[in-house]
């Protein structure tokens, strides 16, 4: 079976003058067009391709790497806006449509939104939707406290930001506890701090426990020598000033020069923190 929004493994058949004809084994075939076909190749060779449709609606397979493939959220600019919907870059030429039923509200070209792609089984093609709740589900949950997991940044509210856990799950960063510039669409780890009772998930962007000292050590080691050995924050600095210097929280400040102070590597002044002689 050929996966459309997905790379497929599929076997060179034949060469003709418009491409290579791909097959998976099981009589199924795709044209891979000229322009996507490699300088040197066998017939019998296998190649790894995405598949789609492509504007005439006809399976297609192409050696570029979209920017978002079946299933996932990423966040997408708006490339077009007609009768149909807003179209999408997604890095190939046919763009990727988001129907008017799937936004959220109505999409704007030129602006980027976080959007989910799934195939439609009534038409068999790829089209995305900005409604993400609806992809999401907590019912049964496939990660555990502790575990280290990709999040999407997807909504700021008065708690902090929602995230989509590894394109399945929606969790939420607290407010006081982000120390580094994020936005809607921001990509990065986290995290499980904590699964609630009703399956709500809270997720953290820094280790947990023990884990974090020796990184915080670290990081304030590298700050401190990097500004000549000193640095104007200690133990009663305002927790601003240390986010600002060092994206951390005061109290992993206090751990991580805790670390230091007892290895010796610092020392602690009234005017700040300085490298031990």
């Amino acid at each position: 079976m050929i996966a459309l929004g997905e790379f497929n493994s599929l076997e060179i058949l034949r060469d003709t003058s418009v491409g290579l004809f791909l097959g998976d084994g099981e009589g199924n075939e795709i044209l891979l067009p000229n322009k996507y076909v490699p300088e040197t190749y066998e017939i019998g060779d296998a190649l790894n391709v995405f598949c789609y449709l492509d504007h005439a609606e006809r399976p297609v397979a192409t050696n570029i790497e979209p920017e978002i493939l079946v299933n996932e959220f990423q966040l997408l600019k708006v490339a077009e806006v007609n009768e149909f919907g807003a179209f999408m870059d997604w890095g190939l030429e046919k763009h990727l449509l988001v129907p008017f039923r799937e936004q959220r509200s109505k999409m704007v070209e030129g602006q980027w939104y976080v959007v989910h792609c799934y195939l439609d089984e009534k038409t068999n093609r790829l089209v995305a939707s900005n409604k993400l709740d609806r992809f999401l589900s907590n019912e049964e949950l496939t990660v555990s406290e502790g575990d280290e997991v990709d999040l999407v940044f997807t909504r700021l509210t008065d708690l902090g930001w929602e995230v989509i856990i590894d394109h399945q799950h929606k969790g939420l960063v607290y407010r006081n506890e982000i120390f580094k510039k994020v936005s809607v669409g921001t990509y990065t780890k986290g995290i499980i701090k904590q699964i609630r009772s009703d399956n709500k998930i809270d997720v953290s962007l820094q280790p947990l426990g023990e884990k974090i000292l020796e990184p915080a050590a670290n990081k304030i080691y590298e700050t401190l020598t990097a500004h000549g050995g000193f640095l104007p924050l200690h133990d009663k600095s305002d927790p601003e000033d240390i986010k600002k210097e060092l994206q951390m929280s005061k109290k992993t400040f206090k751990k991580g020069i805790g670390t230091l102070y007892k290895a010796r590597k610092i020392t602690i002044e009234n005017d700040g923190i300085h490298v031990a002689k």
